[in-house]
């Protein structure tokens, strides 16, 4: 088995540029990503009366029912027993990060006025979806969270393995019955797309840089293929003992995990070396360890 090959810089000189554990950089993150989600319900939600699902759509349907205070301060608002809760349950950086997320959230809502001028209820719908979906999975990716059902479902999800959508899910279901009592047909359809398309465009953005594959070689040449992964790819590589199904012959199977960009140049050395090479591409979404991203933790 070979060990995991590191980039390295000159002789014995290690590589880390390890920066998602810093603070800056999540304060960037939670600032750009809580911005954005602002701008998204103040300019494209609240006009349309949609709701944005979560704390925040309820939120809204509060404002929409009462008109007491504003949807920003209301979710601030009802954030509060749930940083409680993130304080005892979940870590003090979680609620650090996500205090101030609620907070960057509230100033951006309460100061920062920019007219979209989309006035058909559907594209208003893609619109929002999209920029509120970005800017959701643009705080995700940092080690804190948007504040309100993030908190919740943060923490089931580490004690119990519950699904951050299944909670999701099950809330938007109750808020959006409620809502049947308060608003229009068309805006609960249309909102229903807004949510759909926030929740894909979060997946999407939570998987941006991180996707890998994992693939298999198996050849006649795999030493020569080897090499040429370790000093030409500066990658790591493992070799799986296998055996032939047809003549019982022991081979190396060599495993790597690559990015998308790295798996043209991985297919070129492989069939450099043998044109009947056998190559196996699976699709993954996070390797975690050795020379790849650290575990997060809240």
């Amino acid at each position: 088995m070979l060990e995991p090959l590191k980039s390295v810089l000159g002789k014995g000189t290690l590589i880390s540029f390890d920066f998602t554990y810093s603070v800056w950089w999540n304060i960037m993150l939670i600032t750009v990503g809580s911005t954005i989600c602002s701008v998204a319900i103040k300019s494209l939600a609240v006009p349309h009366e949609f709701l944005a699902g979560g704390i925040f759509g309820l939120a809204s349907l509060v404002f929409y029912k009462f008109s007491f205070l504003t949807p920003g301060w209301l979710f601030f608002i009802l954030n509060i027993p749930l940083f409680i809760f993130a304080w005892i349950k979940v870590s003090r950086r979680f609620f650090w990060y996500s205090l101030y997320a609620t907070f960057a959230a509230t100033i951006a809502y309460e100061f920062i006025n920019i007219h979209l001028p989309v006035y058909n209820h559907i594209y208003a719908a893609v619109a929002c979806g999209t920029l509120l979906g970005f800017g959701a999975g643009t705080v995700l990716r940092s080690l804190g969270s948007n504040g309100g059902l993030d908190v919740l479902a943060v923490y089931l999800f580490q004690r119990f393995n519950i699904g951050i959508g299944k909670v999701y899910l099950v809330f938007n279901f109750i808020l959006f019955s409620l809502s049947l009592f308060e608003l229009p047909l068309d805006t609960i359809i249309a909102s229903l797309i807004l949510v759909f398309i926030s929740s894909t465009v979060v997946e999407q953005t939570l998987s941006m840089f991180n996707q890998r594959k994992v693939v298999f070689i198996i050849s006649d040449n795999i030493e020569l293929i080897c090499h040429d992964i370790l000093h030409e790819m500066k990658q790591s590589a493992t070799f799986i003992k296998g055996q032939g199904a047809y003549l019982r012959e022991d081979r190396n199977i060599l495993m790597t995990v690559v990015n998308n960009i790295q798996l043209k140049k991985l297919e070129e050395i492989a069939f450099r070396h043998d044109e009947r090479v056998l190559f196996i591409v699976e699709n993954t979404f996070s390797v975690i360890g050795a020379s790849f991203s650290r575990r997060k933790v809240y």
